[in-house]
């Protein structure tokens, strides 16, 4: 599941390490169950679609609203597996990623999907670029990839338009496609890590492209993902959120609620601040408000220039895994306990 999700099913307290759920091939031919129940799942991210909400989560859930989360409907989705993560670059066009390597395109704002790629093919994609390139080392790591079959999730989907963009996940998995999914290519050999390390956020302002991962990740792109360099990091645990502020300072936020800044482009980090000591999830930015979520079912906010967090409760405890802005200028934050509206200037929840 996203960076996340095992780690939300697992015993309280426990930090979120990925620990995938072992789904088989099968969820990728069975579409998700429709039905009453989906409006009660857990849920991975949210997303605008315009002025539409657009939700996603376990089994292949996808919940649409149109009236800024007071109200949800479920969508039809092509597989049952369990999605991660969701972007929309307009109203229209929207990518879900998730478990077993599937990437699913929309052309409606989410209310009819159909499959791009699976993890079998993404594997075949690597083994055939590594071939290309006669590395002994990479053929070899492309070719248990392979072995392995459609298990590895993806956790992050990046697009900039409605034709280029990314997908990152377990192991390194990195795919790009420059017109629109229909075709992908490994991006595994750009990104500087050699040991394969689980690739969990992504960040981006303009042509700088900031990921975050496992075991203290930090890469870094000012050229719009052409070449990369692994920063020094300030913390050698798992980062699971990043985010660059207009001002082009650099957050990265993960276990046990570390969060850390840099101003010089990852040359330098400083500590900040954090209440609450909760790893986090996500971090976005929503006008001229910074939004983190954690484990713990709190909502962090702030302002975009002088970081000061104000925690408040929202799922009482359940963890929150994404949150974003609604056309109305509430939020919508999302989590184990699906999907719940708040008002962002008292941030006191109005509606479930």
């Amino acid at each position: 599941m996203k960076k996340i999700l095992s780690g939300l099913l697992m015993a309280a307290g426990c930090s979120l390490l990925p620990v995938w759920a072992a789904d088989t091939v099968d969820v990728l031919s069975q579409r998700t169950v429709l039905g009453s129940q989906a409006l009660h799942a857990v849920l991975l991210d949210v997303n605008q679609a315009g002025s539409r909400l657009v939700a996603v989560g376990e089994r292949g859930v996808v919940l649409l609203s149109d009236d800024g989360g007071q109200h949800w409907r479920q969508s039809a989705s092509p597989v049952s597996t369990t999605l991660t993560s969701l972007q929309f670059v307009d109203s229209k066009n929207g990518w879900a990623v998730g478990h077993s390597g599937v990437v699913l395109h929309s052309s409606d704002g989410g209310e009819n999907w159909q499959v791009q790629l699976d993890g079998k093919q993404a594997a075949a994609i690597e083994l055939q670029a590594a071939e290309v390139t006669g590395d002994s080392g990479r053929i070899a790591a492309a070719q248990r990839l392979s072995a392995d079959g459609a298990d590895k999730p993806l956790l992050v989907v990046n697009f900039v338009d409605a034709k280029n963009g990314v997908v990152l996940g377990a192991y390194g998995l990195a795919l790009t496609t420059k017109d629109g999914g229909n075709t992908w290519q490994s991006w595994m050999s750009d990104l500087p890590n050699p040991r394969g390390l689980h690739l969990y956020a992504m960040a981006r302002n303009g042509d700088e492209i900031v990921i975050a991962g496992e075991q203290g990740l930090l890469l870094r792109s000012i050229d719009n993902g052409l070449t990369f360099e692994a920063l020094k990091g300030p913390y050698e645990g798992s980062y699971f959120a990043a985010a660059i502020l207009p001002n082009k300072k650099i957050l990265v936020g993960g276990l046990r609620g570390k969060l850390f800044s840099s101003d010089d482009g990852g040359i330098s980090f400083q500590s900040v601040d954090n209440p609450i000591p909760a790893s986090l999830n996500a971090i976005r930015i929503a006008g001229q408000n910074l939004l983190l979520v954690n484990q713990a079912g709190i909502l962090l906010q702030s302002g975009l220039t002088d970081l000061h967090l104000q925690p408040i409760a929202v799922s009482e405890g359940l963890p929150l895994t994404s949150v974003s802005e609604t056309s109305d200028g509430a939020l919508v934050a999302v989590g184990m306990a699906g999907a719940q509206r708040l008002a962002l200037s008292s941030s006191s929840k109005i509606a479930d």
